[in-house]
């Protein structure tokens, strides 16, 4: 099993047995072994990390299969030089992974970072690696968790190069998904290959940072480099250990079994601890003075670095404690030029970028905000320091201007992780598929909930759910589920940012408990009612619940008692002073069991992690993407208990108090902001694989490629466009939907009738369509040449043209192209019966026209159905699942798919012959063109300078932007 790849297993076999030939080795114990074997078991373990490790692997020497596939596998088998019915046992035991990867958009780099070099030195990730499998983490999430770390650490710059290089990067997680696990296998894997000084940047309060603090102390740093010199048998010795209060210090911190020097590793020093920031020469500043083994070598040297101690530091980001450590670190001089070091920034688009206003800038110089500024003021300082940003709402980051050099724009590279197994996220709150009129899908019946109903408002109701909830852990938690699932339990309200409304809603739901009744025959009453009506439809099967409310009882006396100690159920967590969150029953590390209502604003929406959380009560709006994504603070892990996830969100509410307020669905803006973040990992998903060697994009090409679907929800404040302009995008075999139609009735009816000759081309009988198990449906179907459909195209009018014209620019020149498209095969879906109101439109027909709202300013929601793509897909050739008689007969090379929509926006009208205005209508569609109309080794995407007056510019101002001639 050796770390250069999968090897002869056999003669493995025989070179650990006292066997004379390699031909007597029999397997047959070990084949029995492996089928026998069951969770926990030692050796199924060790092949289950190893194969995962192999199929994981991005580009190893030994194959050239993809990772995360059948034929990897097959190919790790052929190295170990199994059978076939070996090959079936361990398939069966341990399954091929083949969730998604991390994506990477990245500049060219040099390649230093190699998995040999990974395995040499690996001290610290190793550690770290074998804790998450002590702490349950499956050999699929260790695996993939090494090969996102590996990813960022190759991409900066080599620790021991001669010349200095400064990379900067950004890590792209969902909220509150686990990136800390993240930038910690990062940070073990960096400073094993030799950065000597990491700096995390972490969060903006002490509480955020002390949380940062802990985890790095209990997971990588250890017990051994905490203690230092001290003795842990000497209870004198260890006055002012940071950890003695601890309940998880000792037994749940990593141990080494020694100082790590004396195993022939490194030492870590930490210049700050879990209480006390950094600290102007007070803490450790001295220990910066770096001993060199050779003196006439700069540290980078490998006789060196590798053999020094590693300094890591966990800072608030603020303004005081920055100056501070950046006034200090001057003081070295020219050996700042030879330190490796590492800057990890914890919700890099907070406070970290730089939001002052370019036109109020003086010439020559570029004002920036404080935090902004002291990070600069590092990195010059650092000429050696890598810097990597981790957030989960990149737009702020991506809307730097790549052109300041100083800034911390990621100019290196952008990796996505994937989401995680397990983590509760916006597609557990939203049917992205459902379209207008089909009424809430699965996802929204199970989780989400109004503020309001006919009885008013239903924060009462959200109380009741919390308690509910609570007693379904208790019950749970005695019947079996781990009772660590349960340890906390909380619900979250925010309506506003105002500390004062604070304060008065705390009062409010203090008096709504002290009133429920929950021990009486009222308060019992409602319970059962609302666990009937909602909650036990909903409960997870696969875990123990009760049949009847009877059966919870005496569990919801208990959930009461534990929300109500301390005297009341509720904590306030506002203000701007530390003390104000110094709070023990915010503490979720230190304090045994939270089971508490919070109540803030700002400070609740980033960062902080609110364990437990399970009912959410939410009205507060935001007209800035990120800031409201941070919000989500109902995304998360929830083992044992996601099916009572409960959200109370506003339906409509006032953005604004002027008399041009606007009502506004803040669940529709979650939505939004969900298909924003969705298309945006798509779309990197799409340009990440490499084109004969080479990045289709870089990280400063990203800003085009990202969307707003809700007209009032930017996606960041800044108001910048880069001088890359998106051109064309090429998209064989993907489903494409246009969403930006007019709205006047003349532009409507131009469109409508530039459909027509494509209209004349459909059959009159209507047929059956469909592809495998997916649900059929009818249709009238035809077919028009590329050249017929692009004469439409091309006249068509839109909204926001910018939103369709890179597709039409990819049509116009893939019709120039020989063999790439020649036709197009028609699809007009018909309703079902029950929905069926037949219309000719332009003499044409029989349709039925759909009903769809615009949902975002000018651009409509869903349109299409899901059941309906499949046969264009399979027409395009982008799918091989069988298909239906209609399907398979047309699917041929060179022919796309094209799913037309005729649309009304309100009731449909009709003239005496039956027919519909075509200014009432919107002629909707989707397409697919042929998976092979883009040849293999061509990029997806073409960008072209806006302004040929300012080719020199990485940035220009929306303001300055010239239209085409």
């Amino acid at each position: 099993m050796s770390r250069r790849g999968p090897r002869h297993f056999a003669k493995l076999a025989f070179a650990l047995s006292d066997a004379d030939e390699p031909v007597d080795i029999d397997l047959s114990h070990f084949r029995e072994r492996i089928a026998a074997a069951t969770a926990g078991d030692e050796l199924l373990a060790v092949w289950s990390h190893k194969l995962a490790e192999w199929d994981m692997l991005p580009a190893p020497s030994w194959t050239d299969t993809a990772p995360r596939t059948d034929e990897r596998r097959e190919a790790v088998y052929d190295k170990l030089a199994l059978d076939g019915s070996l090959r079936k046992i361990i398939d069966v035991a341990v399954p091929v992974h083949k969730g998604p990867g991390p994506v990477t958009i990245s500049r060219e780099f040099e390649p230093w970072y190699t998995r040999e070099l990974a395995s040499n030195r690996s001290f610290y990730w190793k550690s770290y690696k074998n804790l998450l499998r002590r702490k349950g983490w499956s050999h699929t999430a260790v695996s993939g968790l090494d090969e996102a770390a590996h990813a960022v650490v190759e991409r900066l710059a080599d620790p021991t190069r001669a010349d200095a290089y400064s990379a900067r990067g950004l890590v792209v997680g969902y909220v509150q998904s686990g990136k800390t696990a993240n930038f910690t296998g990062v940070t073990a894997k960096a400073i094993d290959a030799g950065y000597r000084l990491v700096i995390v940047l972490g969060g903006t309060l002490n509480l955020l940072r002390g949380q940062t603090q802990r985890r790095l102390d209990m997971e990588l740093i250890g017990r051994e480099n905490i203690l230092g010199t001290a003795d842990a048998d000497d209870p004198d010795s260890l006055v002012g250990i940071d950890y003695q209060d601890d309940e998880d210090w000792p037994a749940k911190f990593v141990s080494f079994g020694a100082r790590p020097s004396s195993l022939g590793a490194f030492d870590i020093e930490r210049l700050t601890s879990r209480d006390k920031d950094y600290m102007s020469l007070e803490r450790g500043i001295s220990a910066l003075e770096f001993d060199k083994a050779d003196p006439s070598r700069p540290l980078y040297d490998p006789a060196n670095l590798h053999g020094a101690r590693a300094r890591v530091m966990v800072v608030k980001k603020n303004m005081s404690v920055l100056e501070r450590l950046v006034t200090d670190l001057k003081k070295f001089g020219p050996i700042l030029g030879e330190i490796p070091a590492l800057i990890i920034d914890d919700e890099s688009d907070q406070a970290s970028v730089n939001t002052t206003d370019p036109k109020k800038w003086e010439a020559g110089k570029v004002n920036r905000t404080a935090i902004n500024g002291q990070i600069s003021a590092l990195l010059k300082l650092l000429p050696r320091a890598q810097y990597v940003g981790y957030t989960a709402t990149p737009f702020a980051n991506v809307f730097i201007d790549p052109g300041d050099e100083e800034d911390v724009f990621p100019r290196d590279f952008l990796i996505s992780l994937p989401r995680p197994a397990g983590y509760m996220g916006v597609q557990d709150f939203h049917d992205l598929t459902t379209v207008d009129g089909e009424g809430p899908g699965q996802a929204e019946a199970t989780h989400v909930r109004g503020i309001y109903d006919s009885t008013g408002d239903r924060l009462h109701e959200a109380l009741d759910s919390f308690v509910l909830t609570g007693a379904l852990k208790l019950y749970r938690a005695d019947h079996g589920v781990p009772e660590n699932h349960f340890r906390h339990h909380t619900m979250l309200v925010h309506e506003s940012v105002r500390m004062t409304e604070h304060a008065e809603l705390a009062d409010r739901i203090r008096g709504l408990w002290s009133k429920a009744a929950y021990s009486g025959p009222a308060g019992h009453a409602r319970l059962e009612a609302l666990f009937s009506k909602d909650f036990r439809a909903h409960l997870d099967e696969a875990l123990p619940g009760p049949v009847a409310y009877a059966d919870l009882k005496k569990y919801v006396s208990r959930a009461h008692q534990l929300i109500s100690r301390g005297g009341t159920p509720v904590i306030v967590v506002n203000g701007d002073r530390e003390r104000d969150y110094a709070q023990p029953d915010l503490d979720f590390d230190r304090t045994p069991n939270v089971w508490k209502i919070l109540v803030g604003g700002t400070k609740l929406s980033r960062g902080f992690t609110v364990e437990g959380l399970t009912i959410t009560y939410y009205r507060r709006t935001t007209q800035q993407a990120d800031t409201l994504m941070q919000m989500g603070r109902w995304f998360g892990f929830r083992t044992g208990y996601r099916d009572l996830v409960r959200l109370y969100i506003g339906r409509e509410e006032t953005l604004g108090r002027s008399r041009n307020a606007k009502t506004v669905d803040l669940y529709e803006a979650f939505e939004a902001i969900c298909r924003d973040e969705e298309l945006f990992r798509e779309e990197l998903e799409r340009y990440a694989p490499l084109v004969d060697g080479r990045p289709q994009v870089t990280p400063a090409q990203i800003p085009p490629l990202v969307a707003q679907h809700l007209p009032w929800v930017k996606p960041s404040a800044r108001n910048k466009m880069f001088n890359a302009e998106l051109v064309e995008l090429r998209s064989p075999g993907s489903w494409v939907e246009p969403t930006a139609y007019p709205e006047t009735p003349e532009l409507l009816a131009h469109n409508t009738e530039c459909w027509e000759p494509v209209l004349a081309s459909l059959s009159a009988p209507p047929v059956r369509l469909g592809v495998g198990s997916e649900p059929h449906y009818e249709a009238r179907v035809g077919t028009v040449s590329h050249e017929t459909l692009l004469r439409v195209l091309c006249d068509l009018r839109w909204s926001a043209p910018s939103q369709f014209s890179p597709h039409l620019e990819f049509l116009l020149r893939a019709g120039q192209q020989p063999a790439a498209i020649e036709d197009w095969f028609v699809i007009t879906p018909l309703q079902s019966a029950v929905r069926r109101r037949e219309a000719r439109l332009l003499g044409h027909g029989p349709f039925t026209p759909v009903r769809r709202t615009r949902r975002r300013g000018s651009l409509f929601g869903a349109i299409s159905e899901p059941k309906h793509r499949p046969p264009a897909l399979r027409i395009a050739g982008a799918v091989t699942t069988a298909a239906s008689a209609t399907v398979e007969e047309n699917a041929r090379p060179r022919r796309g798919g094209l799913v037309i929509y005729p649309v009304v926006e309100s009731e449909l009208r009709l003239t005496d012959d039956g027919s519909v205005d075509p200014r009432d209508l919107v002629m909707a569609f989707a397409f697919v063109a042929p998976k092979s109309s883009v040849g293999p080794g061509r990029p997806l995407v073409r960008f072209r300078a806006i302004d040929s007056g300012r080719q020199d510019a990485v940035v220009v101002d929306r303001d300055d932007v010239r239209p085409e001639a």
